[in-house]
């Protein structure tokens, strides 16, 4: 039943959204034409110009949706985080459907519309879906489609699974009960009452109203945790399972799976999703194909002056270990005399460094060498924003001492990262940029990538380290 709930709300939501997004568009349409709320403007077009874009508009948005946790149920969230998730996705499908609108050549589509469009979106799919959780929430403190939990266990962790239940204040769960072999009937936890031994389950699960069993005992006692499950499937009674060993998990964790045979994944990587992969690597190829577009005139000009001023090649190439461990070539505006193979890969670049050419240093301190980099995030070789990729020799080097270091090759590397805009590159603390590096990898998201993006323009003018 609870299922079924479930997904009806969840069309619910879909459709009522998919409404919302329309209305939006109308609405904003109609103030734009006409009203006099930002002044009255010219229908260069008519209204189907206008309306047409929502048949992949509303696609898009729906999308975001879902890869923002929007349609997974809301139980444990709060009205607040939504409105925040909701924020985030209306902000990324803004920026995607007038990077559509560029490529389409609809040059004549409203700016001013676009933007109303926006910010109408967002407050009423705000409104909509509080008013929404409102309600649901509403009735299930009354009693209705409440998920009633029995919990096979009445330890130390039965107690965790409880206080944590009741400290996030989540709605629609309803604790009936414990069962335990080693505390007596009747007996009271945490204000819930022990119902009886785990051999009274079938009893229990065939007179009480049952959706959830939570399984809070000892894998080693896998005869008993052999029957509890046989027990809950011969009735059809979801089962869930809390390992005594949870602390060595990530805070959301994932599962993978080898034929018949899960798998835990103890570090959680947002970008092993596969829509999240495939939504930054879109991003990275716009941002780089439109970099090269709009910096063009800088890389034609610093080219030139690299060929006049110093003998060698424009361009400096060296491996780098990317993702998964995989090494590549990088591309670097050549800022140094030509050196020797074995210079280039032992060699940290220091303040002063004699090997750097005048207009070397320049380039450098201002990131301008780095621009060709733009080619390896076309090829895949990168993404725009990520730990920065490092030297092999430096990689075999720094994975004997440093913990955990090895992690950052769970992703693409970046042109700039979380630890570059905070001031850890160049010859600076391997330790700290590491920090750096694996919150980056273990808690990436469309904002913190933006977020990066602004604060690198921000600093690249001005960073001490850049030499």
């Amino acid at each position: 039943m609870i299922r079924e709930n479930q997904k009806f709300i969840n069309y619910l939501f879909v459709l009522i959204d998919a409404l919302v997004i329309a209305f939006s568009m109308i609405l904003a349409m109609y103030i734009r034409f006409e009203t006099n709320i930002i002044g009255v403007g010219t229908h260069i077009a008519g209204i189907e110009y206008y309306l047409a874009p929502l048949l992949y508009i509303i696609p898009t948005y729906l999308i975001l949706y879902r890869i923002f946790g929007l349609y997974d149920p809301q139980r444990r969230s709060k009205i607040s985080s939504e409105a925040y998730k909701l924020i985030k996705a209306n902000f990324i499908g803004i920026f995607i459907i007038t990077t559509i609108l560029f490529l389409l050549d609809k040059a004549n589509f409203s700016r001013y519309m676009l933007f109303l469009f926006g910010i109408l979106t967002t407050i009423i799919s705000i409104i909509e879906r509080g008013t929404l959780r409102f309600i649901l929430r509403n009735i299930r403190s009354k009693g209705y489609n409440l998920k009633h939990i029995l919990i096979v266990g009445g330890g130390d962790l039965a107690e965790k699974i409880v206080k944590q239940i009741e400290k996030q204040e989540y709605i629609g769960y309803n604790i009936i009960g414990y069962l335990d072999d080693n505390i007596d009937k009747n007996e009271l936890i945490l204000g819930h009452e022990i119902l009886g031994t785990i051999d009274d389950l079938e009893q229990i699960i065939l007179n009480e109203h049952i959706d959830q069993i939570i399984i809070a005992i000892s894998p080693r006692h896998v005869t008993l945790l052999d029957k509890i499950i046989n027990t809950c499937e011969k009735h059809g009674v979801k089962a869930e399972f809390v390992p005594d060993y949870y602390r060595y998990f990530p805070s959301k964790p994932s599962m993978d799976q080898i034929g018949n045979i899960p798998l835990i994944n103890i570090r959680y990587v947002p970008l092993d999703d596969p829509i999240k992969k495939i939504l930054k690597r879109i991003l990275d190829l716009i941002c780089a194909i439109g970099g090269i577009i709009v910096f063009s005139p800088i890389l034609i000009f610093t080219a030139i002056i690299i060929k006049l001023t110093s003998p060698g090649p424009i361009l400096f190439k060296q491996e780098r270990v990317g993702l998964n461990r995989k090494i590549f070539q990088m591309y670097k505006f050549r800022s140094m005399k030509v050196q020797t193979e074995d210079d280039e890969k032992l060699g940290w670049t220091t303040e002063d460094d004699p090997r750097k050419t005048k207009f070397g240093s320049f380039i450098r301190h201002k990131n301008i060498d780095e621009l060709p980099q733009l080619i390896n995030i076309i090829k895949g070789d990168m993404s725009l924003i990520g730990p920065r990729p490092e030297r092999p020799y430096f990689v075999d080097k720094f994975r004997e001492e440093i913990p955990k270091y090895m992690i950052k090759h769970h992703v693409r590397p970046g042109m700039t990262g979380w630890a570059q805009v905070h001031g850890w590159r160049g010859d600076t603390s391997i330790l700290r940029r590491i920090e750096y590096d694996l919150y980056y990898v273990e808690n990436w998201t469309i904002e913190l990538d933006i977020k990066i993006f602004i604060l690198t323009f921000i600093h690249s003018f001005n960073d001490k380290n850049a030499y």
